[in-house]
């Protein structure tokens, strides 16, 4: 018993961080898609749309389902999330665990340049979010349906690389983390 209970500690732990880290950080893009789509519906609903408005909005839509689904989530910042994960389920540590959602979106206990280009990257996002709230509608809601899917095209995402990282599928990113070079199987 005393050999294989801090195997089962650990790994419930682990178990415990992911649980908590993933869906922390689920929870904060659910938050963002259910309020940023009640002002989209706010603007189809509520204010007449003219042909540039339409214009826009396709035109925003395919923007940020490029840039922010398919570069941001799908390319960068999904993989991460579930490498770190990975990481964090075979080097279960207290502090991380305790600290997973940051953990896994790569705040902290991660190589330098890329925790200052999150840092960057976050304080770009807060700008965005405080300038857009000033737009008036119909062309919040133009903007925020954009954003709308392209955080919705980024949990799609996360689902996939969990299904995929759990899966026999390899999956191979690097979690960044100091002083590791562990690229998962």
């Amino acid at each position: 018993m005393t050999e294989r209970a801090p195997k089962t500690e650990s790994k419930l732990l682990a178990i415990i961080g992911l649980v908590w880290g993933l869906s922390f950080i689920g929870a904060v893009l659910l938050f963002a898609i259910f309020r940023l789509s009640a002002v989209t519906v706010d603007a189809l609903d509520n204010f007449p749309f003219f042909w540039y408005h339409w214009l826009v909005l396709g035109l925003v839509v395919v923007f940020m389902a490029h840039s922010e689904g398919y570069h941001g989530f799908q390319k960068n910042f999904s993989p991460r999330v579930l490498s770190r994960a990975w990481f964090l389920y075979h080097h279960p540590r207290p502090w991380l665990i305790v600290l997973a959602p940051v953990f896994l979106a790569g705040y902290i206990h991660i190589n330098p340049v890329r925790q200052r280009i999150t840092m960057m990257l976050t304080f770009g996002i807060l700008m965005l979010i405080i300038l857009i709230g000033y737009l008036p509608q119909p062309w919040r809601g133009i903007v925020d349906a954009g954003v709308v899917v392209g955080l919705s095209w980024g949990v799609v995402s996360l689902v996939i690389y969990g299904i995929r990282i759990l899966g026999s599928r390899p999956f191979v990113y690097a979690p960044e983390v100091p002083g590791e070079s562990e690229v998962n199987p």
